[in-house]
């Protein structure tokens, strides 16, 4: 047992001391406790107070949050304290770039509550400094943003287009943003299909089929404009299904009606875009006939999505229906968890009906919920 009259001693000599000089004090026992902690490996086991003119936010991150989100911050922050420190990376001059907890960082600058409180400083972690490299602080900040399922998708494509440019392979993209392949592709297709189809290695990938020959793409960053034009059906050779279906983005009619927006259609709030979702969902006979028309008239998206096993084909086919209707977002699926939980069961089991419908008219073998619904997506819909 450690003598508790050195504690004693130690917190005596913080109490004598004031302002500044007691946080650099407190900073400096707990770095030397961290020197010996079996729990060194952890950025968490580190939480130092930095002045808030010391901390500056990154260039790169993607996450957003709309008004309503950031007040809730700013109440939780007044009312509950700082319970999440904000993740760094000290920086050659002494300062610290925010890796994640930009809003958090926000918070404690501009509520004057807040900053009086915590006397104009800062929680912060640091990352491992095995991640110092830009593209490895791009990585963690995506990984902090989508385990809380919050990202812009414009950014997002802008921040892959980045780290292709830094020759990272769609393997490691995939490995270390947590991404499938064909969510990397859709991205890549959001940030200009010319630069992104002129890399090798992404041209590679493809291998059209029917009348043009893999020959008319042997140089993608000449033609990709033209191949955009064209109704074309591709297929790619970085799956293990030689059935799965590609189309360009532009062609994609649930990206038309709004699918990857992140903000309501105009007079509409979020709880309005959830209620309707949970009204679609609980009508079966509704959601039935407008998962009709999904399938029916959404030719590429439906090939391009439907054919992807590994995909949860459920929950996209119930956002594409919300879109359908409604215009709403698929940034609204959590009207999902509004419904009983015999109303979830009855919205899947309509969903697989109408995607073995599909799978029957274009020739493909029914599937069983467990290969339609893997389970890839905290919420389903």
């Amino acid at each position: 047992m450690i003598d508790e009259q050195i504690i004693a001693n130690v917190v005596a000599a913080i109490e004598a001391l004031d302002g500044p000089a007691k946080v650099e004090a407190i900073n400096a026992i707990r770095a030397a406790v961290h020197e010996v902690s079996p729990f060194k490996s952890e950025p968490v086991d580190f939480v130092r107070w930095v002045p808030n003119s010391a901390v500056y936010a990154n260039d790169y991150n993607p996450n957003s949050v709309a008004p309503p989100e950031m007040e809730l911050l700013r109440v939780s922050i007044r009312a509950d304290g700082y319970t999440q420190p904000i993740v760094s990376m000290p920086d050659d001059s002494g300062a610290y770039e925010v890796v994640d907890g930009f809003h958090r960082h926000r918070v404690g600058k501009e509520v004057p509550e807040v900053h009086a409180r915590v006397h104009g400083y800062l929680p912060l972690v640091s990352i491992r400094t095995g991640q110092y490299d830009k593209s490895n602080r791009i990585a963690s900040t995506i990984r902090h943003n989508r385990a809380r399922g919050k990202h812009k998708v414009e950014a997002m494509s802008e921040i892959v287009l980045e780290l292709k440019r830094r020759n990272w392979s769609d393997v490691k993209i995939c490995k270390e943003l947590g991404m499938d392949q064909d969510e990397v592709l859709r991205l890549c297709q959001i940030s200009g299909l010319t630069e992104i189809f002129s890399g090798q290695e992404f041209s590679k990938a493809w291998e059209p089929q029917g009348a043009v020959s893999p020959d008319d793409f042997a140089d993608l960053s000449g033609v990709a404009a033209d191949y955009v034009d064209q109704d074309i059906e591709v297929r790619t050779a970085n799956t293990d299904d030689p059935d799965r279906i590609f189309h360009t983005f532009d062609k994609w009619e649930c990206q038309k009606a709004g699918f990857y927006e992140n903000k309501p259609p105009r007079g509409m709030t979020a709880d309005n875009c959830r209620a309707y979702y949970r009204e679609l969902l609980a009508d079966i006979g509704e959601f039935e006939r407008v998962l009709d028309c999904v399938v029916g008239e959404w030719k590429h998206s439906c090939e391009h999505y439907l054919t992807n096993t590994a995909m949860n084909r459920i929950a996209w086919l119930g956002q594409a229906a919300l879109c359908y209707k409604h215009g709403i977002p698929s940034e609204y699926r959590g009207g999902y968890g509004l419904l009983t939980e015999a109303q979830q069961l009855a919205a899947d089991e309509a969903a697989l009906r109408a995607l073995n419908n599909w799978m029957g008219r274009n020739g493909r073998a029914a599937v069983a919920m467990a290969d339609a619904n893997p389970n890839r997506q905290s919420d389903i819909y």
